[in-house]
């Protein structure tokens, strides 16, 4: 129905079409012609004479342009415009064109021009056997058991023949035999072959058989294609494996390395291939710790050390097995290997502490218990027996219990933390056996802190140094002592000890308990109070608390603090005025008179020089600087004033000097009214002079002997020194002034030194300068003033 439909549709497409071209060029033919040809034709053949046929002037075929369209691009036909012959022009090939067994038609546009004419010619493409029949896969094979019973079918691979009708698959056909044949079974035109078992196979007599089928075609000549066909023919699985005896005894040392083989099993199959091959297992019931130390090959069953093996574990393992071929289904065979565990002295000692305390109190008596610990063996007998000791040398000992194997841990000295804070005690444990082995352990022991040390001072007494003038509330110097005990008990606060007597300096003194910072309260005088002492109290925070003193010595250091104080000239209202009278015929170099001053401060701030900062004629009078002696510097003459007024500057040698000026007033009188003045004068400044000069005597041999004191102290002391020590000692620093007054000079070299009294802290710092007990001087004076001086 679907051709005729389509048949008629093309139909009357023709016909609008022809109606439509009539209207142009006046006519349209309609005509079908039907030719046959078979594939595969020489080119040039002729199918049919389409002109003739279709009724055509073949002498205007070449004006009317007669042609094939074809609808693909390559024309397999054309037609010949001298005859009007249609003829092959390309390879016919059935199979391309046309697939399947129907009929293969070719419909062709036949086309001729003025007028237009378009016929169809249908061709039919026969077939010609030009296929052989062919198999996908040249091979097959068969795996048939020994036992499978006849009338099986077992399908082979179907051949493949693109030719049609006749020329296709016609038959197979298989090689002789005696066991098998083949059938046919058609399906939808296809024929496949089947391979059908007439005769039980038995492997013994043969083990594989070797097929050919041959599938033929129906062309002439015929043509065929072969498959190879193997049979192989599988065994019956009749015979389990068996071992030579049912139970296997064997003895092996505990020692033996892992993966060691300690034996090696063997079991049999009369079977051959799958069916004679042999696994072997142990089996799955066994007890855990089996698999853990032993382990068997499958394939070749030797039995394997896994795990270390220990007798004192387990001095026998009963290995149940299992001997399986690879049969369907498969046999077992079963059989038990015992294995003897022979012991060694393969288990060092072991150390296990029961009870430890880490901590034992530096005041512990001896033989208190530190620890209580247990050694013990796996090992048996003689290799079971330990011996166990101590190796270091520490305070402590093993005292064995009443218990075998049980010691005690206890301290055999008095313990001092201070000296050992914490012990490691190594305890050796040894067996019996041959050869002996041991085992070692540590123990650690901290010695905890008893308060039994006091705080020190590095040195008692303690010597400081401040300057007079301190601000109030300003730490003037720090103490320090330490402690050997540690935490609360190393914990030190400092106090000052009061006496409780109203006079007590340390009331105007105050101490940081923490870090031992000595602050005043007030300010010293050194004119008032050269030097105190007190006492600082250090205590820990231990219970009880423990404490210790030290005494500490403060020497208070001048400062230029004080002016000059004029002694003479002083006037009947205090102020420093005074007259002196002098004949007019005295000379050069006379003593008008000497001014006298004395300041409170010690050192430079004490030394004074004398200046003349007011004079009506500075060529008659000179002033001695160091003196303040003053006298004429040449004769008088009659033209000289009767009176010259001299103003005398009297200053200290401090960094910021202080002064005094005294007026003394010179006058002039003739020789007669001079000695008068002088015989009382005289008699007055004689017994002046002999008591100041039996003071100075006294003084001076003082100085001197204390000035010959500090020389042999010095040299003892630079003696007991290192050389580093000599140059710590002695600072070239200028920064500070002494004064002949209240100390001891001297001169080494270009440097002048002071001894200013005690030895000084290492912790003073407040005197520039200073080092221990001598003060480096400033040098401000001149070759020829010391000379003078």
């Amino acid at each position: 129905m679907r051709a005729e439909r389509h048949f008629l549709t093309g139909i009357c497409s023709w016909i609008t079409l022809c109606s439509a071209l009539l209207l142009f060029f006046g006519q349209c033919a309609l005509a079908q012609i039907r030719y046959s040809v078979p594939e595969e034709v020489r080119d040039g053949t002729v199918v049919g004479n389409v002109a003739k046929d279709l009724g055509l002037d073949v002498s205007s075929l070449g004006e009317r342009r007669i042609r094939v369209v074809s609808e693909t691009n390559e024309a397999i036909f054309a037609v010949n415009v001298d005859n009007g012959a249609l003829y092959v022009h390309g390879r016919i090939d059935r199979e391309q064109l046309c697939q399947g067994s129907g009929a293969c038609l070719m419909e062709l546009k036949v086309l001729v021009e003025n007028p237009l004419e378009v016929h169809y010619v249908v061709v039919e493409i026969t077939d010609v056997n030009d296929h052989a029949p062919a198999f996908l896969e040249k091979d097959q094979l068969y795996e048939i058991a020994e036992h499978t019973l006849p009338g099986t079918r077992f399908p082979l691979h179907s051949a493949h023949d693109p030719d049609a009708g006749i020329n296709s698959i016609r038959t197979y056909i298989l090689s002789a035999n005696e066991h098998f044949d083949i059938n046919i079974r058609e399906s939808d035109g296809e024929k496949t072959p089947v391979l059908v078992l007439k005769k039980s196979l038995d492997r013994e007599n043969k083990n594989e058989h070797f097929l050919v089928v041959t599938a033929i075609d129906g062309g002439k000549p015929q043509k065929s294609g072969t498959l190879n066909v193997t049979i192989v023919v599988l065994d019956i699985n009749d015979n389990k494996p068996v071992f030579g005896q049912e139970v296997y005894q064997i003895s092996i040392s505990e020692n033996v390395e892992v993966g060691t083989v300690v034996y090696k099993i063997n079991a049999t199959d009369l079977d051959e291939s799958k069916n004679g091959e042999v696994e072997y297992r142990l089996r799955k019931t066994l007890h855990r710790k089996i698999y853990d130390v032993f382990e068997l090959d499958k394939a070749t069953g030797e039995i394997r050390v896994k795990g270390k093996l220990d007798y004192e574990d387990g001095d026998i393992f009963r290995l149940d097995i299992e001997a399986s071929d690879k049969g369907t289904p498969p046999l077992t065979g079963e059989c038990r290997v015992v294995i003897q565990i022979i012991d060694n002295n393969d288990n060092s000692p072991e150390i296990d502490v029961t009870s430890l305390s880490n901590t034992v109190s530096e005041d512990s008596k001896p033989g208190t218990v530190v620890s209580l610990i247990r050694v013990k063996d796996k090992d048996s007998g003689v290799n079971g027996k330990i011996i166990a000791h101590i190796t270091n040398n520490v305070p402590f000992e093993l005292k064995p219990s009443y218990k075998e194997n049980t010691y005690s841990v206890v301290t055999k000295d008095f313990l001092d933390r201070e000296e050992v804070s914490n012990y490691d005690i190594t305890i050796k444990a040894t067996d019996c056996g041959e050869p002996p082995l041991s085992t070692t352990k540590t123990l650690s022991i901290q010695i905890l802190d008893v308060n039994d040390n006091s705080p020190q001072f590095e040195q008692n007494p303690l010597y400081f140094y401040i300057v007079e003038n301190n601000v109030s509330g300003t730490s003037l110097f720090s103490v320090t002592a330490s402690d050997k005990d540690k935490n609360e008990n190393a914990d030190i606060s400092y106090s000052i000890a009061r006496t409780g007597q109203e006079k007590d300096v340390a009331l105007f003194l105050n101490v940081n308990a923490e870090n031992g910072q000595i602050t005043a309260l007030k300010s010293f005088d050194f004119e008032t109070l050269k030097s105190f002492q007190f006492q600082v109290v250090a205590s820990d925070s231990g219970t009880p608390s423990l404490s210790s003193n030290v005494t500490v010595h403060v020497f208070i250091l001048d400062q230029n603090d004080n002016a000059p104080v004029i002694l003479y000239p002083v006037s009947s209202n205090g102020s420093a005025e005074g007259v002196e009278e002098i004949p007019r015929n005295v000379n050069a170099g006379h003593l008008v008179t000497k001014v006298r001053a004395c300041d409170a401060d010690i050192g430079y701030n004490g030394w004074l020089l004398f200046s003349l900062q007011q004079v009506t004629d500075h060529s008659l009078f000179g002033l001695d600087r160091y003196t303040g002696q003053i006298r004429t510097l040449r004769s008088l003459t009659e033209t000289d004033e009767a009176e010259h007024k001299l103003v005398i500057l009297v200053k200290d040698n401090g960094n910021v000097s202080l002064s005094a000026t005294a007026t003394v007033l010179v006058k002039v009188v003739e020789p007669r009214e001079a000695f008068a003045a002088s015989d009382v004068k005289s008699s007055t400044k004689d017994s002046e002079d002999t008591n100041v000069t039996f003071y100075l005597m006294i003084t001076l041999a003082s100085v001197s002997a204390l000035f010959i004191i500090s020389i042999i102290v010095l040299i003892a002391m630079q003696c007991s020194k290192s050389s580093t020590d000599y140059t710590s000692k002695y600072l070239q620093d200028t920064n500070y002034d002494g004064t002949l007054c209240h100390s001891i000079q001297y001169r080494s070299g270009d440097k002048r030194y002071m001894l200013v009294g005690p030895r000084m802290s290492v912790g003073s710092t407040i005197v520039p300068g200073s080092q221990a007990n001598t003060l480096v001087l400033p040098d401000r004076r001149r070759p020829s003033e010391e000379v003078r001086q």
